[in-house]
């Protein structure tokens, strides 16, 4: 909505497949407290639905992703 460009995480291998150039995704905080975690430098949010659909729906294969 924003149109902000950021760098977040996509949990889960294979899950990038799903994300396509100029859809809308939902993301969380990542972290603690605005702070990156771990080994990804800065990364402080993560993927948790795209188009409407959550991500670990379209990794189990229990949802598809609505086409246009």
């Amino acid at each position: 909505m924003n149109g902000k460009n950021i760098a977040d995480f996509v949990p889960w291998d294979g899950c990038l497949h799903f994300i396509d150039d100029n859809d809308e995704v939902l993301i969380a905080g990542f972290g603690r407290k605005g702070k990156e975690k771990g080994d990804i430098p800065g990364c402080r949010f993560t993927v948790v639905k795209v188009s409407s659909v959550s991500l670990i729906a379209l990794y189990k294969e229990k949802k598809e992703k609505p086409r246009a």
